[in-house]
């Protein structure tokens, strides 16, 4: 069933759907609006059976036809529409890539070489679109970055939201910009060396919009249900035929590096070979190797040893350091010590949870994953998730002392895991990141209220007057709020943290040792209970990270172990920049081995 939807062939277009429930199938041609008027139909014309629920039909049509299909009586959106400029509930638009690459020659970096940054289109600019998105990419490639993670872009309900509720799944969000200007921003990032990797939903369908079982009910298992609702039928192969489709068609048509699969712990598959291990598959055939990271709670090192990814987001990491620099324990942080030989644990054996009792649900979480290379790791300080469904959307650093923080950053970008940075955090940005939609109105008052119901078992919002301080999903001002602010950037204390990272970054990418993302050569302790050191060794020779976490600085850079001379390379605080803070963390070279 691959090639549903229409598509342009010579001096036409043919169209092609696939219903089990229609025993007609037409498309209903429109009118382009005059002014801000919705589209008008002014058409219909059948599509011919072929049997098994294919439809077909070849029209003398141009490039921009406005089209919906008509199931039987029933005028509905195509779900495999390139483009949906009016909406997921209007018509789709024919369109074609006008694009003329310019990286013709561009390969997909290596996971080794990957610094990720994540990113929100519409709240990583003031413009919130493509083409101001692709204007900011130099400073990403000049601080360092070699890879960039848009967050999902298929078509969703309404002006804003975080792209998780989408439906149109072959059809980058409208008010984003145009598919070309997605191609464009791809080529842009690949002239400046960085692949861009796209966040994709297979676990569920948005609740607005969602017109895929109007042509087949075989798409949904109604009877196994998602937190987001009826969770995909990947028994039925017209569900496996689409994920797998739109996976390839992302990587094919606009050049993605890769893909990060959100929550694969919810893709229920009954099936003998997992939908997983299809689509590495299928990924696994383009020419060249492309990325598959996977968002998973189970901690499955199998994800990578047995399904065939790359990598697998290991929150774990993320979670121990929150509750170190913070001391919160609500919710899942409450499944963390916050110790330091928690993370020393975490960081040498790459997650905490190894088939432990996971104290949520008392059964066992994880597994062994002493197998996996340190790059199959994915680790961060904060991503979308951890600051975006915190109740005020509030970051890291703004929970914690600059001076932890900094030196937490220093950790992260030290270790041989793959780091992944959340859009800001950079230059510690001010702005929150805050939950955001934009749904009718009776779906949005629900949403409103569930999303202040469910922090009422969290200390500081057990009363209902606590509640009401959440945020509105639904109001403008929560999507505006969390937009950086990219004029602060160079200011202040906004300056040294960039500055840090800067340095940092510098000295992951140029330092011999600290460039070979190894485990073997990686050791982990603590001295007491405040301060972890990670060695690391390799061809530059040994490079020593000492962290202080204790309750108060030490009024400088927390000094290696005597024994043996070291040489400072680099410190979090203001030996680093003078507007940081005293150090907490410092990165040493043993006497004699190349900085």
């Amino acid at each position: 069933m691959s090639n549903l939807g229409a598509a342009l062939e010579g001096g036409g277009v043919r169209f092609r759907v696939w219903s089990t429930r229609a025993g007609r199938v037409a498309v209903v041609l429109h009118e382009r609006p005059e002014g801000d008027g919705p589209p008008v139909a002014r058409e219909e014309r059948p599509l011919q059976p072929l049997g098994d629920g294919l439809f077909e039909a070849f029209y003398d049509l141009p490039e921009g036809t406005l089209y919906r299909f008509k199931l039987d009586d029933a005028e509905v959106p195509d779900p495999y529409a390139r483009a949906l400029p009016f909406g997921v509930h209007g018509p789709a638009e024919v369109v074609r890539a006008h694009h003329e690459w310019r990286a013709s020659e561009w390969r997909p970096r290596p996971l080794t070489d990957c610094v990720i940054y994540e990113l929100h289109v519409g709240t990583f600019t003031p413009e919130g679109t493509f083409a101001a998105a692709t204007e900011k990419l130099p400073l990403l490639a000049e601080l360092g970055i070699t890879a960039i993670e848009l967050m999902p872009l298929s078509s969703f309900s309404g002006a804003r939201g975080w792209g998780y509720d989408g439906v149109g799944h072959f059809a980058p969000h409208a008010g984003y910009g145009r598919p070309d200007e997605l191609r464009a921003l791809v080529d842009a990032a690949h002239l400046l060396g960085m692949n861009v990797l796209l966040d994709v939903v297979y676990n569920h369908f948005g609740p607005e919009g969602n017109y895929l079982g109007s042509y087949s009910p075989e798409y949904f298992a109604h009877a196994v249900q998602t937190p987001w609702g009826d969770a995909l039928n990947f028994a039925a192969p017209a569900m496996r035929r689409l994920v797998v489709d739109n996976a390839r068609y992302w990587l094919t048509e606009f050049g993605f590096d890769g893909l990060r699969l959100d929550a694969t712990h919810a893709m229920v598959d009954p099936t003998e070979r997992p939908i997983l291990a299809e689509l590495a598959a299928e990924v696994r055939s383009l020419p060249e190797h492309r990325l598959l990271v996977a968002e998973d709670e189970t901690n499955d090192p199998a994800l990578v040893l047995g399904l065939g990814l790359d990598a697998i987001w290991a929150d774990d990491f993320h979670h121990v350091v929150h509750v170190l620099l913070t001391g919160e324990r609500d919710g899942y942080y409450d499944a963390f010590e916050p110790k330091v030989f928690e993370l020393a644990r975490c960081i040498e054996r790459g997650f905490v949870y190894e088939g432990q009792a996971w104290p949520p649900s008392g059964k066992p979480r994880g597994a062994d994953a002493s197998g996996l290379p340190a790059p199959a790791f994915v680790y961060c300080l904060q991503n979308h998730d951890q600051v975006g469904n915190r109740a005020l959307g509030d970051r890291l650093h703004h929970q914690s002392p600059l001076d932890l923080y900094c030196a937490a950053s220093m950790l992260l970008l030290f270790l041989p895991m793959t780091p992944l940075l959340w859009m800001g955090q950079e230059w510690a940005a001010s702005a929150p990141w805050q939950y955001f939609t934009d749904h009718p109105k009776e779906l949005g008052e629900q949403v409103t209220a569930g999303r202040r119901a469910e922090f009422k078992l969290f200390a500081a919002f057990h009363d209902p007057e606590q509640q009401q301080q959440i945020p509105d999903p639904q109001d403008p001002a929560t999507f505006e709020r969390s937009r950086l602010d990219w004029g602060e950037r160079d200011a202040g204390e906004h300056a040294g943290v960039l500055a840090l990272y800067r340095a940092l970054l510098h000295l992951r990418r140029e330092d011999e040792t600290l460039r070979v993302p190894d485990r073997s050569n990686m050791s982990v302790g603590t001295v007491g209970d405040q301060i972890l050191w990670v060695l690391r060794k390799g061809p530059g020779g040994d490079r020593l990270l000492v962290v202080d976490f204790g309750p108060c600085d030490a009024g400088g850079p927390p000094t290696p172990p005597e024994g043996r001379a070291w040489r400072l390379l680099l410190s979090s605080g203001s030996e680093a920049h003078p507007a940081l803070p005293p150090a907490r963390a410092a990165i040493y070279a043993a006497d004699g081995d190349a900085p």
